[in-house]
């Protein structure tokens, strides 16, 4: 496994990094995501109409100390108090240990530029166990269990895990547990 600093290098979508976004996004199975795959048109549709950079959303490249360049994030929500965000490492790059750096990083990034953010979130199917450990070992709490909520091509909904981080846990390194025990009966 590679534990290695992973960086977040801003992309142009629309710029020099087009083609190359676009070549990511279309040549990749992405086998935990709504789509598993996207076709080059919709990839270039996307990319076009500024679903990776608008008010909106931010896109960076995922480089790798060793491996190079791993995969992207995109930053999505950026005009609500609380961002959220979607991680895709490249198939080639998965089971190698780089998503617990790659979501530190993002998160870092976050709480580091973004200065009113003051709580970020994410989601995962409940069957992407690799993503579920990702987030415990960056220090992310498991918030919500959406039964069925996560729609799947071909088959049935399987439930939508969701997962938070608080600025002052992130500053601290403690994390705040969830009151799963409420009786408000």
């Amino acid at each position: 496994m590679t534990e290695g600093a992973v960086r977040l290098t801003r992309l142009d979508p629309t710029g020099p990094d087009r083609d190359a976004l676009v070549d990511f996004l279309s040549s990749e199975e992405f086998p935990f995501h709504v789509r598993r795959r996207i076709g080059r048109a919709d990839a270039v549709a996307a990319v076009d109409a500024g679903a990776y950079r608008d008010d909106e959303h931010d896109t960076f490249w995922l480089d790798h100390d060793e491996h190079g360049r791993v995969g992207i994030v995109r930053l999505e929500d950026l005009e609500d108090p609380v961002p959220l965000f979607d991680l895709r490492i490249a198939g080639a790059h998965r089971g190698r240990g780089l998503g617990t750096p790659a979501l530190r990083a993002v998160t870092d990034h976050v709480f580091r530029t973004m200065p009113e953010v003051t709580r970020f979130e994410g989601q995962t199917r409940e069957d992407n166990t690799a993503m579920r450990r990702v987030f415990v070992r960056a220090g992310w709490v498991k918030e919500a269990h959406y039964r069925e909520g996560w729609p799947v091509e071909g088959g049935t909904a399987v439930a939508s895990v969701g997962y938070g981080v608080l600025r002052r846990d992130w500053e601290s390194g403690e994390t705040t547990p969830v009151p799963w025990d409420d009786d408000v009966r």
